[in-house]
């Protein structure tokens, strides 16, 4: 019970890592590899205010607002000085970890003594369901707005948003800079769970979000009355749940790596051959795509 409390627990704040990796990857097919050093980066914040006697919820929107910062400079890098989306990411992932050993003063802060957002009356599990419900409307609510549905069409078609004339790179730009926030959001929330933050904790991040998104998508991709920001979130649960069997079946914790790569990899393959799990219950609730109609509704909305 235990084990499968923690694969919960666990799984819903990578659920919102995934969904920061989900507008990016998915929405605006941009490769993003930043998120590596803006997890980690919510982690530092977070520890570095909480040890300042800052509130926790205080510090956890602080975070949010250093991961948009953040994407912004990434957005930057590629819009304005026209570096390709994977070197961009490259590039800022490389430079937050030096800014996070800065503002963290040493490479681990435990945060066993410090007041968490989690350190309340209220269970954890059920703090984390209300944080990543909320985060999950708030996400759904904005791609149904003007601005979602242009990113969605930059991702599909970016001709479409250049004709309509709107500016693809301010697109990207927010686009990226509310992906980082979600990511160092995630970030913040893990470090708080786990008790400490560690400057090297985003290793591994980019992997661990693309298996959630991937893995998601491949299971229910035919359950069109599932939204794909659900799919990220119970992707990401997934994982920890094959993460935690495999720590039970006794794999040492240096393999890790190499399942999220054979995760990895197993999704893609689900995914490519178009297997899915739960075919009858799937098929006869499937729903045609709304994507189309909302990019046309966007395009009628901007041309008046």
């Amino acid at each position: 019970m235990g084990v499968l409390l923690t694969v919960l627990e666990q799984g819903l704040i990578f659920g919102i890592l995934a969904l920061g990796v989900y507008l990016t990857y998915k929405v605006l097919d941009f490769a993003d590899l930043s998120v590596e050093g803006t997890f980690p980066l919510g982690a530092a914040i977070t520890a570095f205010l909480l040890t300042q006697d800052i509130t926790p919820l205080l510090a956890v929107l602080i975070s949010f607002l250093g991961g948009m910062l953040a994407g912004a400079v990434t957005g930057i890098l590629h819009v304005k000085l026209k570096i390709t989306n994977l070197l961009s990411g490259i590039l800022v992932m490389s430079g937050l970890y030096s800014i996070n050993l800065r503002i963290m003063g040493k490479a681990n802060i435990p945060l066993f003594n410090e007041e968490r957002i989690f350190s309340g009356a209220i269970p954890i599990l059920l703090t984390i369901v209300i944080i990543v419900v909320c985060v999950k409307i708030i996400v759904d609510l904005f791609l149904k707005t003007k601005f979602g549905f242009m990113i969605k069409a930059t991702g599909d078609n970016p001709q479409l948003v250049t004709t309509l004339g709107v500016n693809l790179g301010w697109v990207k730009i927010v686009c990226l800079m509310v992906s980082n926030g979600l990511v160092a959001l995630a970030g913040s929330l893990s470090a708080q769970y786990q008790g400490f933050a560690d400057v090297g904790m985003g290793t591994g991040t980019i992997v661990i979000g693309l298996a959630a998104v991937i893995f998601g998508e491949a299971i229910f991709k035919k359950a069109r009355w599932i939204l794909p920001t659900t799919m990220a979130i119970i992707g990401a649960i997934l994982y920890q749940g094959c993460t935690a069997i495999a720590l039970q079946l006794g794999f040492p914790a240096t393999d890790l790596k190499l399942l999220s790569a054979l995760i990895v990899t197993l999704a893609l393959a689900l995914n490519n051959h178009k297997i899915k799990a739960f075919p009858t219950l799937l098929s006869k609730t499937s729903k045609p795509s709304n994507i189309k109609g909302g990019i046309a509704r966007a395009k009628h909305s901007t041309i008046k």
